[in-house]
């Protein structure tokens, strides 16, 4: 039997990001580390949401503006591929999309899907959707299906990235804090990675606003790598062999019938 050799290193950078644009991009080049294969941030982290409902219209740039401009030229500097949250302008001028750039060794914007209007919040008051078209991005010979936050809780999503041939799935987020709320982020994290057979990378601003918890699940569904409530950085080595045997031990994307 052929063995998989395929290796990536990702860091999950678990920063809180705050309202002064210009700071969150200088803090990029201290939180961007070299000898990685993928970094992923959270969401929002070109420029904080603010209070629950504030416009963030004033801050959307387009994705060749300052913050996809700085973490492109970090991106080549460390040799790695770079994913952030921003607010990208969209045809709406009150209504920007909620975009992750990935830029490095892949480029590629996802323009959040399912905005969170959800758990009191109305995030389609002050946000535009992005076209229903999954994004996956090749890094290291690995597929890496992208997600944004409140899209953990459509499996559909992640089936959909999967089926486009996703072996990994990366989620940024600003998972709002509260009652239930780190249970239902670890629970839907391993979720998706044991009915998809592949990893989780999923990333979260820290504490106190947000959970943090950013963690890396294998293809099996065991948390590998986990970070507590506050500011922090892990790192894990996803690995083909492991992806491999998972599928072919449970090979449920093969027995799908619908």
């Amino acid at each position: 039997m052929s063995v998989d050799p395929r290796t990536l290193v990702v860091a999950l950078v678990q920063a809180a990001s705050g309202l002064d644009p210009a700071a969150n991009r200088d803090a990029l080049s201290d939180l961007v580390p070299d000898g990685t294969d993928l970094v992923v941030l959270p969401e929002a982290f070109a420029r904080d949401f603010g209070e629950s409902g504030s416009d963030v219209s004033a801050h959307a740039e387009e994705t060749t503006g300052p913050f996809a401009t700085t973490v492109a030229a970090l991106a080549r500097e460390r040799g790695t591929t770079v994913v952030a949250g921003m607010f990208e302008t969209s045809g709406d001028p009150g209504r920007p999309f909620n975009t992750l750039v990935a830029r490095g060794g892949a480029q590629a914007d996802y323009r959040k899907i399912h905005l969170y209007d959800s758990f009191g919040y109305r995030e389609s008051d002050r946000l535009s959707p992005g076209a229903l078209h999954p994004v996956i991005i090749d890094v290291q010979g690995f597929r890496v299906g992208l997600m944004t936050c409140y899209d953990l809780r459509f499996p559909e999503h992640g089936r959909a990235l999967v089926a486009r041939g996703a072996e990994v799935l990366v989620v940024a987020a600003a998972w709002v804090a509260g009652p239930r709320k780190v249970d239902h982020w670890r629970t839907l994290l391993r979720a998706r990675a044991i009915e998809n057979t592949v990893y989780v990378v999923a990333v979260g601003q820290p504490g106190p606003r947000y959970t943090g918890h950013s963690l890396v699940v294998d293809p099996w569904g065991e948390v590998v790598a986990e970070a507590g409530e506050g500011p922090e950085a892990v790192r894990a080595t996803l690995r083909g062999e492991s992806l491999a045997e998972a599928r072919r031990v449970n090979p449920s994307l093969l027995n799908r019938r619908l």
